[in-house]
């Protein structure tokens, strides 16, 4: 009996000490979004609650330790996800889950949309759909404080270690987790430790994409570090010089074997020189001629593509057709369009405010009959838009195709464009600095969601004060996509002879040259931020021959040491002195003369949502837009059909301006 009573007491401390060996989970960092918030007590607080607690008893019903779900309904519906990483047990999951759910509770207190990271694990909630999406932004990075030697091949061993594991998670990781880990000798005594991870609702391809995002931070955040990690809403990334995650804990790790040093060459033959002329050059002349076919096929559908008649505009449409509106519904929800109902505009045609007879209210965009490009801009806008779906753009509800009339139906935005407020010296003062921050940030979501996040890659080509619109809260939304161009998955940049933007946000070497790619939208977002900032249009600067513009005033602050006097002086007296030097030194970063020092919108809106991020340091803008005349030495100047100035600007849903000049 007494030796049976001597065998429990072993068993309990034996299984007191195993529980008891695991490590309590260990809190990394947090982001709430302040842009939107819920009310104390409401219903969306109570589904949080509810969507937390039930993310916290489902740890056995996640797969591969990963699990989303949603509570309530429209429209406080909230979506939820957990992800745990790859090697933890099932208990320390739910020992972080549990704790990740309190603690966002008492971090996050109102805001809508939160995300918390633990060494273990990553909790989400949201008002948006955020399941099976890829997300890269907000993000943090941390490193630790002691720095290694021989930066430059450890840098090399991290780069070769990253690669491997972000294509066996991405690509090779059979058992559904998404998760890599590795190790690799740096010296005889020290070893690197790897970890890479998405959660594995995201495609293979977006799982590579966000890794990517991430390993691309480490050299600003990291450089020279014994130990890194990026935390991204849908991945993370993490390097140390000790084990810190479990190479046998569940059996599951994947664990890759690599190297001691990545620019080992033993045991390798060398090649002469001869052969690999001869290997190469017949490489590269068949590389030449394939890019020359290529260029000659692609220009020929170009111009086949920019000839399409309006039948052809019909059929394209078709896709479309449940957006359909008939020509009789919105002539009698705009009065026959009548000039009382006349909002706005611009280059392409009028807008006019309606309202349908459910009560719903819309923006009728009604396009020129007499322009040109009528049928093209319509086409674009309705392919386009009838794919993208983002709280901050314009949301098409739908289109009119009859005869003569080409009709585009938005929701309405009641607050007009950010120019209508941003530039009269009267209505500035609604916008005080927290707006105009939140409006930055809305901006760059928009962006961001356009070149990265949406189906289409999408380069804008004309983003600007005017085509920016406010709602109700004065979220900023981009409209205006009749310009817009889509990028294959893997293109860059593209070439065009047709110019087509808003002198002022049109980056040199569009300008210049014709060439276009996302850091031209980059470019106007900065010019567009530093315009928010300083409550001044590029164009004032301009007024007469020699004046400074816009990017050459700030440049001048800045190098004097002076940001602040960049500053509209309405909100010197309130305001985060130190959120609007970051914005300003953000928008000289995107309005660098050479595109590839800018920085991409996924770095843009890490710097906006992350202190923790570091700013390079930026380099001379580009001034060219100093006088008109730089751009045609000949003294032709530019043709634009600009009409922003027209007698009625106070919604410029369709204020698109078109310039067009050959580039030398």
């Amino acid at each position: 009996m007494v030796s049976l009573n001597t065998s429990l007491v072993f068993m309990l401390l034996f299984t007191l000490l195993s529980f008891s060996s695991e490590a309590a989970p260990t809190y990394s960092s947090h982001y709430c979004d302040n842009s939107t918030s819920f009310t104390p007590n409401s219903t969306y607080q109570a589904n949080i609650k509810a969507l937390l607690f039930s993310l916290s008893s489902n740890i056995s019903s996640g797969k591969n330790g990963f699990y989303n779900t949603t509570a309530g309904q429209d429209p406080n519906l909230v979506y939820g996800t957990f992800l745990c990483r790859g090697d933890v047990s099932a208990n320390l999951c739910q020992d972080c889950v549990a704790s990740a759910s309190s603690e966002i509770t008492r971090r996050c207190l109102m805001e809508k949309m939160g995300v918390i990271w633990y060494d273990e694990c990553t909790v989400r909630y949201s008002d948006q759909n955020i399941f099976s999406t890829v997300r890269e932004v907000p993000g943090m990075d941390k490193s630790s404080s002691a720095s290694i030697t021989d930066k430059d091949r450890f840098n090399q061993l991290l780069v070769s270690v990253m690669k491997i594991l972000e294509n066996r998670a991405a690509y090779e990781d059979k058992s559904g987790k998404k998760f890599a880990a590795g190790e690799a000798n740096f010296t005889s005594s020290q070893t690197l430790y790897s970890l890479v991870q998405c959660t594995p609702d995201l495609t293979d391809a977006l799982c590579f994409r966000c890794l990517q995002s991430a390993i691309a931070t480490l050299p600003m955040c990291c450089d020279g570090k014994q130990g890194g990690r990026v935390l991204l809403p849908s991945c993370n990334i993490r390097y140390e010089t000790f084990p810190f995650y479990h190479l046998n804990g569940t059996g599951n790790t994947v664990l890759v074997p690599l190297p001691s040093s990545p620019n080992s060459t033993k045991g390798q033959r060398k090649i002469s020189s001869p052969i690999i002329i001869a290997i190469v050059v017949p490489v590269v002349i068949s590389l030449v001629l394939l890019a020359l076919a290529l260029f000659l096929l692609r220009r020929r559908a170009s111009k086949k593509y920019n000839a399409l008649p309006e039948d052809k505009v019909a059929e394209e449409t078709t896709a479309s057709e449940s957006l359909k509106f008939n020509l009789a519904t919105i002539e009698a929800a705009t009065n026959n369009f009548s000039s009382d109902n006349k909002i706005g505009e611009g280059g392409f045609g009028e807008v006019y405010k309606g309202k349908l007879s459910n009560g719903q209210e819309v923006a009728v965009k009604r396009l020129s009959k007499s322009s040109v490009q009528g049928a093209e801009q319509f086409k674009n806008e309705v392919v386009l838009l009838a794919k993208l779906e983002h709280r901050n753009l314009v949301r098409l509800l739908g289109f009119c195709l009859d005869g003569e009339e080409k009709l585009l139906i938005y929701e309405y935005v009641p607050n007009k464009s950010l120019d209508y407020f941003l530039f009269d010296p009267e209505k500035q003062g609604n916008l005080d600095w927290s707006r105009r921050y939140k409006i930055i940030g809305g901006i760059a979501r928009g962006l961001l969601y356009l070149h990265e996040d949406s189906r289409l890659r999408i380069i804008h080509r004309d983003l600007k004060a005017g085509n920016v619109l406010l709602d109700e809260d004065m979220n900023a939304k981009i409209s205006d996509f009749g310009t817009a161009r889509i990028f294959g998955v893997d293109q860059t940049q593209a070439n065009t002879r047709r110019i087509v933007g808003t002198f002022g946000y049109m980056s040199p070497e569009y300008a210049m040259r014709g060439k276009f790619s996302m850091k031209s939208d980059v470019f106007s977002f900065g010019v567009l931020i530093l315009e928010i900032i300083s409550g001044r249009k590029n164009s004032s600067f301009y007024q007469s021959d020699g004046a400074d513009d816009l990017l050459s005033y700030s440049w001048k602050h800045w190098t004097n040491e002076t940001p602040l006097e960049l500053l509209d002086s309405n909100l010197r007296a309130n305001c985060s002195r130190n959120e609007v030097v970051r914005c300003i030194h953000i928008g000289l970063l995107c309005v660098q003369e050479d595109p590839a020092n800018r920085p991409t919108m996924t770095r843009v809106g890490l710097m906006l949502d992350s202190y923790s991020v570091s700013l390079p340091l930026p380099q001379k803008p580009a001034f060219f837009l100093r006088s008109r005349n730089e751009l045609s030495p000949q003294g032709k100047g530019l043709k634009s059909s600009d009409q922003s100035s027209s007698k009625s600007t106070t919604l410029s849903i369709n204020e698109v301006s078109v310039t067009e000049l050959e580039p030398r």
